[in-house]
């Protein structure tokens, strides 16, 4: 889509163990290619192993291709913002969440309009998590409320009120029915789906939390909390066998971090999270010791407001400058960070 361009960017940090910098390494070009959005990306998602969908300030979900940044669907039904997106991962289903206080399903192979739509909160919708078996939607809003809702009919299933829980995140814990949700009490709670009840509360952070995702094993779940001036804007990882007490935190952001999400292990990579932050920058960390192990600054992005992952090396990057950065992660015991193209 559109003309390819190039820039050069300096601002890619490799963390040694010891906790001392390596010098960044040679010039790369960037792969510019149009912008997807017409203003700042709110959210994006992996969709499909080539594609991601995201939304915006403009009020569209676009569907993309993020290897090329071609633009393949876009959905405008919306009256606001779009403030969070969502899927089941290698569906044809594509969920988002709006200002407008609705949220709404798009078929990747259907028409242009929704599919279903999802109304009853009073408020914004901040909070939009689906089953792993796509059937069922949980959304939540700052009208302190978390509900439940059949995909297939639309029918509102559920509805839990909890004073002053202003939600900012939801995230479904794979092969489980529970729900976590971050919220502006500044406590991360875990739902049990069946009967939307809470299960567990966390004990409450500091700050504000505004993100959260589970480990692909179910094990664990992560956190972030808002910050300014270098107070706050940590990410913490809790066990959500033992959830009495935090397992970690990650600090190193100066501004709030808005998203946080694990990275794909395997053999050779070692269990890791990354983290993106109104500072501009998005960080990645040794799941297990907290060190910082690469660091990477968008400059001129404005703040960067969510991360998705989309194979074992790349990751994806949404910015209050209308794009989305595509990062490439390298492989082995010192990890770089570097931006490889932006759509």
């Amino acid at each position: 889509m559109g003309k390819l361009q190039s820039k050069i960017s300096f601002h890619t940090s490799k963390y040694r163990a010891d906790g001392s910098v390596e010098e960044p390494g040679p010039i790369r070009a960037i792969r510019q290619h149009s912008p997807v959005h017409t203003d700042a990306v709110t959210a994006v998602a992996a969709l499909q192993p080539d594609l991601c969908v995201s939304g915006g300030r403009d009020k569209s979900v676009a569907v993309c291709s993020w290897r090329s940044g071609a633009v393949l669907r876009r959905f405008v039904g919306h009256e606001r913002e779009v403030t969070k997106i969502t899927c089941a991962l290698d569906s044809n289903r594509v969920f988002s969440a709006s200002r407008d206080k609705t949220v709404m399903m798009w078929e990747l192979h259907g028409t242009s309009g929704p599919s279903q739509l999802f109304t009853g909160h009073d408020l914004v919708v901040t909070g939009l998590a689906v089953s792993p078996d796509a059937s069922q939607l949980c959304t939540g809003s700052r009208d302190n409320t978390v509900c439940k809702w059949d995909v297939e009919t639309g029918e509102r299933l559920g509805r839990a009120a909890i004073s002053r829980n202003l939600v900012t995140h939801l995230c479904w814990v794979p092969g489980e029915p529970y729900v976590i949700q971050t919220s502006e009490d500044k406590t991360v709670r875990v739902w049990d789906s069946r009967e939307l009840r809470v299960a567990h509360t966390f004990p409450a952070k500091r700050h504000i939390q505004t993100c959260c995702d589970v480990s692909p094993d179910g094990r664990f779940c992560l956190s972030s909390s808002s910050g300014s001036t270098g107070e706050g804007g940590e990410a913490t990882l809790w066990d959500l066998r033992q959830t009495r007490h935090q397992v970690r935190e990650y600090r190193g952001h100066f501004q709030t971090t808005t998203s946080c999400i694990f990275l794909p292990w395997g053999p050779v990579l070692a269990p890791s999270i990354a983290t993106s932050s109104s500072d501009s920058t998005v960080k990645v960390w040794d799941q297990g010791t907290g060190a910082c192990l690469a660091s990477l600054c968008l400059e001129g992005s404005g703040p960067l407001t969510s991360l998705a992952v989309c194979d074992s090396t790349t990751l994806l990057c949404a910015s209050f400058n209308s794009r989305i950065h595509v990062l490439q992660l390298s492989e082995g015991a010192e990890r770089a960070l570097e931006e490889v193209a932006a759509f």
